[in-house]
C-alpha cells in the first residue's frame, strides 16, 4: 500500500524556481537602497527564549497569547521569532553594540513565524526585511527611515501606488494618560463595541482605534483626541519630522488612529499602505520605540525602525506588472550542441563565463536531437542560442541565433563571441 505523500505544512510555503528570481530581484533592490544610506546587515537566530518576546511585545497581545510557535526544550521555553525587533535589540545588548548609547544603523532579512489563519500575502512562515536604528533621539532619523522607504518604492516603480500614513503616540507618559481617557470613554459604550474590541478594552485598548468594524469606528468619532494629550516635546518632535518630510517632497497623510499593534511604540508611528492588495493593505510599517532597550534590561536608548513583508511586496509587484523582463528571463545564452562535441562545447562555455563573469549561460546537457534542443532554448527565455556542431568545431567557429527579436542567425570565430555578446547584452 502506497504511503501518503508528505506535503508542506499549511501556511509554510515552498518558493519555487520562477518565483525565486523575483525574490532575488526585490532583495537586491532593498540591499542597494540600504547600502546607499550606509546601513549594515545583522543576522540573528530564528529561535529565541520565549521571555524575550513576552517582555518586548507584551503578554496580553494577540501575538503572545495566540500566535507564537513555542516549545519546551531542556526545561527552557523557546519560541520561533514572530518579529525581528526584539531579537535585534537582544543581539545589540548581548554584543555591546549599544552599551554606551552607540549609534547603530542596522538591517536584517529572514523568516518570521506566527500561528494565524493563512491568507493571501500572510502566512505562518513569512519573510520580513527589518531596519533598526539606535542612539538617535532626534526626528531626523525618523525622517531618514521614511525617505529611505520612499526611495525604495521609486526603485521598484510603485511609488504612485503607496500612501504614507503618519501619527505620533507621544511619550510613554502621554500615551498612558490618553490610554486612561480612552478606556474611560469606551467603558461607557462597551456594549456597543464589536467582540474583539470588547476583549481589547481590558488588554490592549489602543488597538481598538484601528478596528475594522464600522460601528466601532463610528463610536470612536466621539472618543478623546490623542493630540490633546501630547506633551510639548512630543509635539515638537512630530512637527519637525513633518517639516523635514515636506522639505524633501515626501507626501503623507495624518492618521490619528494609527497606533501599531505592539506595546513598545512611542512618538512616531507610520505605515505605507496600498489599495492594490485588498484588505491586507500595509506593505511597510514602523515607528519609534525609545523604551524597549531599557525594558529588555539595557540602558535607556532611543530607537526607531520599520519592517516590510516580502510576500506582500512581491504580490504587489506582480499585480502591477512592474517586474523587469530580465528578472524573469533569467538566461542570456542557451548553448545547443550537435554531434560529438561535448568537450569543445564545455571548453567554449567555460571560456565565455570567464571572459564575461556576469554572463548567464546554460548548456543543454543530457542529449537530445537538435530540434528538441532548440525548443528548450526557446522555452528558456534566453536572448540567444549558441549553436556548436562538428562542422563549427572543425572551423573554430560557432553560430548565434537571436531568440527574441530579429530571429537572425550569424556565425562568428569563437574568439570573437565574448566581445560580440558583451556588446549585445551590456
Amino acid at each position: 500500500m502506497a504511503q501518503d505523500q508528505i506535503k508542506a505544512l499549511i501556511g509554510m510555503n515552498d518558493i519555487l524556481p520562477g518565483q525565486t528570481q523575483i525574490w532575488r530581484y526585490l532583495e537586491e533592490q532593498v540591499k542597494a537602497t540600504l547600502d546607499g544610506f550606509g546601513y549594515q546587515e545583522i543576522r540573528m537566530p530564528i529561535v529565541e527564549e520565549t521571555r524575550l518576546f513576552k517582555r518586548s511585545i507584551g503578554e496580553v497581545t494577540d501575538i503572545v497569547e495566540k500566535e507564537m510557535y513555542t516549545f519546551e526544550r531542556s526545561e527552557r521555553s523557546l519560541t520561533l521569532r514572530p518579529e525581528g525587533t526584539a531579537s535585534c535589540v537582544r543581539a545589540c545588548e548581548e554584543h555591546q553594540l549599544i552599551a554606551n548609547n552607540q549609534r547603530q544603523r542596522l538591517w536584517y532579512m529572514g523568516p518570521m513565524f506566527r500561528y494565524e489563519r493563512p491568507q493571501k500575502g500572510r502566512y505562518r512562515q513569512f519573510h520580513q526585511i527589518g531596519v533598526e536604528t539606535f542612539g538617535m533621539a532626534t526626528p531626523d532619523i525618523d525622517a531618514e527611515l521614511i525617505i529611505m522607504t520612499h526611495q525604495l518604492w521609486q526603485r521598484l516603480n510603485i511609488r504612485d501606488k503607496v500612501t504614507l500614513q503618519l501619527n505620533t503616540l507621544g511619550s510613554n507618559e502621554a500615551r498612558a494618560k490618553y490610554k486612561a481617557a480612552l478606556v474611560e470613554f469606551l467603558s461607557g459604550v462597551k456594549d456597543q463595541l464589536d467582540e474583539d474590541s470588547q476583549r481589547r478594552l481590558d488588554t490592549n485598548p489602543l488597538r481598538i482605534l484601528d478596528s475594522k468594524n464600522q460601528q466601532t469606528q463610528a463610536l470612536l468619532n466621539e472618543a478623546p483626541d490623542f493630540y490633546d494629550y501630547l506633551d510639548d516635546e512630543s509635539k515638537e518632535h512630530f512637527e519637525t519630522l513633518r517639516a523635514l518630510l515636506d522639505a524633501v517632497g515626501v507626501e503623507y497623510e495624518i492618521n490619528p488612529r494609527l497606533v501599531r499593534g505592539l506595546d513598545y511604540y512611542s512618538k512616531t508611528v507610520f505605515e505605507w499602505v496600498t489599495t492594490e492588495l485588498g484588505a491586507q493593505g500595509t506593505v511597510c510599517a514602523g515607528g519609534r520605540y525609545d523604551g524597549l532597550v531599557e525594558q529588555l534590561g539595557g540602558k535607556p536608548t532611543p530607537a526607531v525602525g520599520f519592517a516590510m513583508g516580502i510576500e506582500r511586496l512581491i504580490l504587489m509587484l506582480e499585480a502591477l506588472n512592474v517586474i523587469p523582463d530580465e528578472v524573469t528571463n533569467y538566461l542570456d545564452v542557451y548553448q545547443v550542441s550537435m554531434g560529438n562535441v561535448t568537450t569543445p562545447a564545455m571548453q567554449l562555455a567555460t571560456q565565455l563565463r570567464e571572459a564575461i563573469p556576469s554572463l548567464r549561460l546554460q548548456m543543454h546537457l543530457g542529449g537530445g536531437n537538435f530540434k528538441k534542443q532548440m525548443k528548450k532554448a526557446n522555452e528558456s527565455g534566453a536572448r540567444f542560442a549558441l549553436i556548436l556542431g562538428e562542422d563549427e568545431v572543425a572551423a573554430g567557429k560557432a553560430s548565434i541565433k537571436d531568440l527574441r527579436e530579429s530571429g537572425e542567425q550569424i556565425t562568428l570565430e569563437q574568439g570573437q563571441i565574448a566581445t560580440w555578446l558583451a556588446e549585445q547584452l551590456y
